[in-house]
Formats: structure tokens, C-alpha cells, sequence
């Protein structure tokens, strides 16, 4: 598993917050500020649910490019078959196609850990995510991947 800090920008808008994925397909996001939006997969459904407001929606986990970024497998396997492009003698991007969906994943050019990723959300917004303070392997509680009731 991974933890980390992120802060990910959709149209010039800036949120951050920290998130948890567990392999394969888990992620439990909680974003900083007003907003209290938390993002839940249980390795087959994504909620979004944003406390302040009360929405909340519910997405099959293979219809959005995350499917794709929380499957070490798949990630892994793309990166044995795609050459990687160096930005600024310090990152190693790959980027892939899939079900329509142009992913870019960053790794660190030094030790390979994950720095980021960019994709389009569900409104075809180009969302890029950087991650920092990132942790492996640390003791998580399965709980935080049950979905949220939408109250």
C-alpha cells in the first residue's frame, strides 16, 4: 500500500489533501479545505461525497482511469512494454491508452517511486495529481475502503 500527501489541479483549480490505495484497486482519499470531499474505492465502485454540500455519486471503479492507476499489475506491466520519456533529467513519464482514457504516470528517474499522474475526469477536465510524502507499506485500517452511505 501507499500513503501519501497529493495535491491535484482540474481548470486552474488547486485542492490537496492525503490518500491511502492498497493494491489492487482500493484508494481512500480526504481532501483539505471547505469542501470535506472524501473518495472511496472498494476495488469495484468510486464514491465522491462531499460532506458540506451532501452530493455524492457513485461510478463503476472500470469506467474511470483509476481503474487503471490503482492496479500495480497492470501499471507494472505497461512499464515493461513502453519506453519512458526523461523530463528534466529527474522524472521518467509513461503514457497509455486505454478504453479511451490517455494516462500519464511520473515516477521519480532515481529510486522509482510514483510521483504523480495525469488523466481527464468524468467532465473531460484535464486533472493532474502530485503526490509527495509518500510512505509504503504502513499498517491501514480496511475499514476506510467501505464505501460511504449517501445520506
Amino acid at each position: 500500500n501507499l500513503s501519501f500527501n497529493f495535491i491535484q489541479t482540474i481548470d486552474d483549480k488547486n485542492e490537496n489533501g492525503k490518500c491511502i490505495i492498497k493494491y489492487p484497486k482500493k484508494i481512500w482519499c480526504e481532501y483539505d479545505g471547505s469542501n470535506k470531499k472524501i473518495i472511496v474505492s472498494n476495488g469495484k465502485s468510486l464514491v465522491i461525497k462531499t460532506v458540506n454540500t451532501g452530493s455524492y455519486y457513485r461510478y463503476p471503479l472500470n469506467k474511470t482511469p483509476l481503474v487503471f492507476l490503482l492496479d500495480k499489475k497492470y501499471l507494472i506491466s505497461k512499464m515493461n512494454i513502453l519506453k519512458p520519456r526523461e523530463i528534466n533529467g529527474k522524472y521518467l513519464n509513461f503514457t497509455f491508452v486505454e478504453n479511451d482514457n490517455e494516462i500519464n504516470v511520473f515516477f521519480d528517474k532515481k529510486n522509482l517511486t510514483l510521483v504523480g499522474w495525469q488523466t481527464e475526469d468524468i467532465y473531460q477536465n484535464l486533472a493532474v495529481t502530485f503526490i509527495s510524502s509518500v510512505k509504503v507499506n504502513q499498517n491501514i485500517n480496511n475499514k476506510i475502503f467501505i464505501l460511504p452511505k449517501n445520506d
